[in-house]
């Protein structure tokens, strides 16, 4: 399979603030006349959300973008999930342990007030996803605040939507698109088990998108959605959260041969970095689990840029233009100069940029007479001029990845700072 200048756009997870971070991205290659020109958007999580929206969209651009804002600001996905009757009767189920362990401290039975609990204990372990299908509730919150009932078949042709999540039961990526869903593990299968994309609902496949691991519920695909219904008693998919396996949703761009492969790619990344808490003590396991993992999974988005962005693009001649929240305006020229002198920078970027051989053969030598080029190349001094203020950048790496509604003020500041990321990285890295 090969492709001639097929472009990609990789929207990264991040719960709301990743929806509207993407939001400022889109809106920049809108304005660049960039976005028509996008072949393959490849989602996770919170980038699900935009990406979805948008590709189900019918009108102009500005009336989704209009919408989307509302949406940020208003829809609150988790006070819906907590008013749901199923965490009602969650609740009632507890206190229906709860309270006879009480009453029984003030008995002559208060030795007996554990039973309970260790019984509560016992059916929480045994039936939580029973009793508690948050994935449910947070499914049927996307489709009443985004999505309104629309299945796969109801994306446009163009782009092509992959929408990434993870498969526990192959420990492989399954995507959703409009034409196709699946997990390439199961094309080996003897025989091989297909799936019906047509009729599957966008805010299920949203769900598993950003089904985050020990909040909600992994999602399971019904029978009536097996080419072969049998196959249901075969392949079990189990799907969480796409940001386990690939949190930028850039793997399935770059990878050679895959029928999402693209030439040249603009990766919006909405992770903030893992930022340092000084002399911040763990009091408790729960709090230095909760560090753990996030520098587990920092670690593993390292080695996913190294693999995906440099070695396999740098190798298969692809061109990448990667924005992440957690970066300052200032630092991107800087940043171009430290990649071309490591060797990071296709020649096709080399002859758009016009670089001479002697800066190209050295680059941190001619640093000054490279920056002064590329900051006149890109219109720097506009850029900078609506750039963030270092107060303004630490209200957006402060903003949290959950899914209750954003301030205005949060919204604005996390579209212009994308919206200036992608400009310049853009004109920097898309020959």
């Amino acid at each position: 399979m090969s492709f001639t200048r097929r472009f990609g756009l990789a929207l990264s997870g991040g719960g709301y603030r990743a929806a509207a971070f993407h939001l400022g991205t889109l809106r920049k290659l809108h304005e660049m006349g960039r976005l028509a020109s996008i072949d393959v958007i490849s989602t996770i999580s919170g980038g699900s959300i935009t990406g979805a929206a948008y590709c189900l969209h019918q009108g102009t651009f500005e009336e989704f973008y209009d919408q989307m804002i509302q949406a940020l600001l208003c829809c609150n996905v988790i006070r819906r999930a907590l008013l749901s009757w199923s965490f009602v009767r969650f609740l009632l189920v507890v206190l229906a342990f709860l309270v006879p362990s009480g009453a029984l401290l003030f008995t002559h039975w208060a030795p007996f007030s554990l039973v309970p609990l260790v019984g509560l204990v016992l059916v929480v372990l045994r039936y939580q996803f029973r009793l508690l299908p948050v994935s449910r509730e947070i499914e049927q919150a996307y489709d009443a605040f985004f999505f309104q009932g629309q299945t796969l078949q109801h994306l446009r042709s163009t782009p092509i939507l992959a929408i990434g999540t993870s498969n526990l039961q192959t420990g492989r990526p399954f995507t959703f698109s409009r034409e196709w869903m699946a997990d390439s593990t199961y094309a080996y299968y003897q025989p091989p088990v297909h799936f019906d994309a047509a009729d599957f609902p966008v805010a299920r496949a949203v769900a598993a998108s950003s089904c985050v691991p020990f909040a909600f519920t992994p999602i399971t695909i019904d029978a009536k959605y097996f080419r072969e219904p049998a196959d249901a008693s075969r392949a079990q998919p189990q799907l969480i959260d796409g940001g386990v396996y690939d949190n930028q949703g850039i793997q399935k761009l770059t990878q050679a041969n895959s029928r999402y492969e693209c030439n040249t790619i603009v990766v919006s990344d909405a992770g903030a970095g893992l930022s340092p808490l000084g002399s911040r003590q763990y009091p408790n396991t729960a709090a230095l689990l909760l560090r753990t993992v996030d520098l587990f999974m920092h670690r593993i988005k390292n080695a996913q840029m190294m693999a995906n962005l440099f070695q396999r693009a740098t190798e298969h001649s692809k061109c990448v233009a990667y924005l992440s929240l957690g970066w300052q305006l200032k630092n991107s020229i800087p940043g171009f100069i430290d990649n071309l002198a490591q060797g990071n920078i296709s020649p096709a970027v080399m002859a758009a940029r016009q670089l001479r051989a002697d800066w190209i053969a050295n680059p941190k030598e001619y640093r000054f007479a490279l920056t002064e080029h590329l900051e006149q190349q890109v219109g720097y001094a506009d850029l900078a001029a609506r750039d963030l203020t270092i107060d303004e950048w630490q209200v957006v790496c402060q903003v949290g990845t959950n899914l209750t509604p954003l301030t205005s003020i949060q919204l604005e500041l996390l579209t212009r700072h994308a919206a200036n990321l992608t400009e310049i990285q853009v004109k920097l890295y898309w020959p």
